[in-house]
């Protein structure tokens, strides 16, 4: 975690626009911003990905993601978590975008490829998916 530039900006190592704080959540604004009031809300536990992260240090995020989103304003956003190189994750450290998207060339820009599901291999793996659950 000695490299990691959220737990930099966590212990004060490095500034930020911090916008709220707590015991166990940070929010800021991104310095890279897709729009205007582009933030990031962040655990304070370091971890890669959402499942390395316990459920008592994820409990703030989505109440302090939507405050980002009335104190901006923002009647269209996004709230964006990636996880994984592929899944576009540049930063080894969880944490969520709060994108506004004020118009069509600002904010987030998003393709969806659907698939056409087999309605059989879909049971089937739904069956075994809520057995874990």
């Amino acid at each position: 975690m000695a490299a990691c530039i959220f737990c930099k900006i966590i212990k004060g190592e490095i500034p930020s626009f911090k916008l709220f704080e707590s015991e166990k959540t940070l929010a800021f604004l991104d310095i890279g911003p897709l729009a205007k009031g582009h933030a990031l809300v962040i655990p304070k536990f370091h971890g890669a990905k959402l499942t390395d992260i316990p459920d008592d240090h994820l409990s703030e995020i989505l109440p302090v993601a939507k405050k980002l989103v009335t104190a901006t304003g923002s009647e269209n956003y996004n709230i964006l978590q990636n996880n994984g190189r592929i899944a576009h994750q540049e930063v080894d450290h969880v944490h969520f975008h709060m994108i506004p998207k004020p118009n069509q060339e600002q904010g987030l820009g998003v393709g969806w490829p659907t698939q056409k599901a087999d309605m059989e291999e879909l049971k089937a793996y739904f069956e075994e998916i809520k057995a874990k659950m």
